[in-house]
């Protein structure tokens, strides 16, 4: 409340500014009517702001038809890609799971134009949901005309074995209904704030209800359900949060008789829920068609991403061995040609032919230019967040333990630039797996997700696994030098990597230096 008078005192300090220079400025020009016209015109303005401010808001976009119809043709689109790529492989469950996304599909496609509507009560342990349930149904859903199921979910909440497998019944039951009653005995806890969140984003029509309201005072009531209000301000209108009590606790009542004796008992109150069932019949009556489109919508997009998430692990299964045959050709080349640590970073990173390879199998569709574009784009970022400056102190770091093999003349280079080449495919794998348009080449969550691919591989047990390895490889390369070529495609077109790299740093040399990465390396490594 203090934030939103402080907010509110600022608007209208702008305001009144604003209509003081109008005020000087039109009473030139339109005499004794100046003030009736500005001062009316702050009225209408004021009164449209706070009218603005406290309209009612909706916990989820309104959802159509179409849009329901063209989320149903996006998912099947994932889904029949999904069942093209895992075609040729073996991959154990992928049948079944592919013949159940479909079911899905299907199932939200016949019930679009159910007249049902399902309401599912839901919250932690005894918050009470079954009075909730069986009270709506023997009063309130027996006197309806609209068709209704009406359940409530297994306890949300309990961090035993038997809860983590009766949360997962509860959101089975969430995802399938229309609108979704919550029930808390008290302030929302961060976790019932985030569950919320959650059913929110899923398209569900939420109402929120403060049960055993009978157990405080009424002074404390009105200010505890002002609390939760405030909490779910973003997600629901206060409309929908509502304080019931399904089960008062009985009161004493004390008779005072003509004898003059007094009589005492106790009385247990009528269920509180009268605020409730009017909602709720409104909600029906406004937003029936509404809350089926929306929980399809919802649950359209919930496959997709289930499908999605299949598809992005058949596709990394396929990338990490092209990923691995590239650093171990870029490590031998290295290993054998040892050179300076910015044309190690074009041997490892700038390799056009790798990103033209990975945007292939994510279905990309990169040009040579686009993939040349977003090969020096990663070199640029490598360079400016000093990952080739830090990775190679740390692989040198690891490679002292050993004497004999850190003397090898090329043998830091090579696993420096299998190291980066990595780096450089993990990176790309990642930002492929995000809903971008093809061919787009977005620096800013390029530089994030290679920041945090880094930060996950520069542990010190990771480095000394794969240094190991990659000592490994190049003892037995350096004893059978032939190299198999990675592709038989030509490769005359690219520019020398040289090059693009001395041009590169020219232009980095003007930029600051930022490496947020530098302050994740361990102490040992930076000092060295």
């Amino acid at each position: 409340m203090t934030v939103q008078l402080r907010r509110s005192l600022v608007l209208g300090g702008v305001g009144l500014t604003l209509f003081v220079w109008l005020f000087e400025n039109l009473s030139h020009s339109l005499g004794e009517w100046a003030p009736a016209i500005v001062i009316g015109s702050g009225i209408a303005w004021l009164f449209l702001r706070f009218q603005s401010s406290d309209s009612v808001k909706s916990n989820a976009a309104p959802v159509n038809l179409t849009a329901v119809k063209t989320a149903l043709a996006d998912a099947e689109g994932v889904i029949n890609q999904l069942a093209v790529e895992v075609n040729d492989q073996t991959i154990n469950g992928s049948a079944q799971q592919l013949s159940e996304l479909r079911s899905q599909i299907n199932q939200i496609t016949r019930e679009l134009q159910r007249d049902q509507i399902r309401l599912v009560v839901m919250g932690g342990k005894s918050v009470g949901k079954t009075s909730l349930t069986q009270l709506l149904q023997s009063t309130w859903a027996s006197e309806l005309s609209q068709k209704l199921s009406l359940s409530d979910t297994p306890e949300l909440f309990a961090a035993t074995e038997d809860g983590i497998v009766a949360e997962r019944d509860a959101w089975k039951l969430a995802r399938a209904a229309d609108l979704i009653l919550f029930l808390t005995n008290g302030d929302l806890t961060a976790s019932q704030l985030q569950v919320i969140q959650k059913l929110a984003a899923a398209h569900k029509r939420i109402v929120l209800l403060l049960n055993k309201q009978d157990h405080y005072l009424p002074d404390e009531q009105q200010q505890l359900l002002n609390q939760i209000r405030q909490r779910a301000e973003k997600i629901l209108t206060s409309q929908d949060v509502i304080a019931i009590a399904t089960d008062p606790k009985p009161r004493k009542v004390r008779q005072h008789q003509a004898d003059g004796s007094i009589k005492e008992w106790l009385e247990t109150p009528a269920p509180q829920i009268s605020a409730l069932t009017d909602r709720l019949s409104q909600i029906l009556l406004h937003e029936g068609d509404q809350l089926v489109l929306a929980s399809s919508f919802g649950a359209v997009n919930e496959i997709k991403t289930e499908a999605k998430k299949a598809l992005n692990t058949v596709r990394r299964d396929r990338a990490l061995p092209l990923i691995d045959q590239a650093q171990w050709i870029v490590a031998t080349t290295a290993f054998a040609n040892p050179f300076p640590a910015l044309d190690l970073l074009a041997a490892a990173a700038i390799n056009a032919q790798m990103v033209m390879d990975l945007s292939q199998l994510y279905q990309q569709k990169f040009s040579l230019t686009q993939a040349k574009t977003v090969a020096t784009t990663m070199a640029s970022l490598m360079v400016k967040l000093g990952v080739v400056e830090i990775s190679t102190q740390a692989i040198a770091t690891v490679l002292k333990t050993n004497v004999v093999t850190y003397v090898a003349g090329g043998l830091l280079q090579g696993v420096s630039a299998a190291y980066l080449t990595r780096l450089a495919g993990l990176t790309l794998i990642e930002y492929f797996e995000g809903d971008i348009p093809d061919g787009t080449v977005k620096r800013d969550l390029l530089q994030q997700i290679m920041e945090k691919i880094f930060q996950q591989n520069q542990r010190i047990p990771f480095l000394q696994a794969f240094v190991k390895q990659a000592v490994d490889k190049l003892k037995s390369t350096a004893l059978a030098p032939k190299m198999e070529p990675w592709t038989t495609e030509p490769m005359a077109e690219l520019p020398a990597p040289q090059e693009q790299l001395l041009q590169m740093g020219a232009k980095l040399e003007d930029e600051p230096f930022q490496s947020p990465i530098l302050l994740e390396m361990p102490e040992e490594i930076i000092a060295s």
